[in-house]
């Protein structure tokens, strides 16, 4: 009597291949629909532009490393903050906001000062690091 041997197929061969693809398919399209945005929207501008802004249109702020704020040699809340730029901006709507910020400050004051910025629409932002002393 001779025994019959199932003969062994291989993964190709089988509809798992298949079944498979189509669960990755599935499970890529849904992961696609979820949309996680943290932190802010800047407009950055193009690469190539070139905008002129001239020394009288800038507001200069300075944050320390505990988180003060110093603007025309004192030291103001980001309410006296929004008071300067609220008036600078009502001289002169095309104003440029830039902040120097501290390597030690918490970002929590530094993400503060850039959401008035964003809040009050200030169109010319600019932050940059305080440069340590050797």
């Amino acid at each position: 009597m001779k025994i019959k041997r199932h003969k062994k197929y291989s993964f190709l061969e089988t509809c798992a291949a298949s079944d498979l693809a189509f669960l990755l398919i599935i499970y890529f399209l849904v992961i696609a629909g979820f949309n996680i945005s943290k932190g802010f929207i800047i407009n950055l501008p193009a690469k190539d532009s070139a905008k002129i802004v001239y020394s009288e249109d800038i507001i200069r702020f300075e944050m320390n490393q505990n988180g003060e704020i110093n603007f025309n040699n004192g030291i103001v809340s980001i309410s006296g903050a929004e008071a300067a730029i609220r008036s600078g901006r009502s001289s002169n709507p095309n104003i440029t906001v830039v902040i120097t910020i501290d390597s030690q400050a918490k970002w929590q004051n530094v993400v503060s000062f850039v959401e008035l910025a964003q809040n009050l629409q200030i169109e010319s932002f600019s932050f940059s690091m305080k440069k340590d002393s050797p």
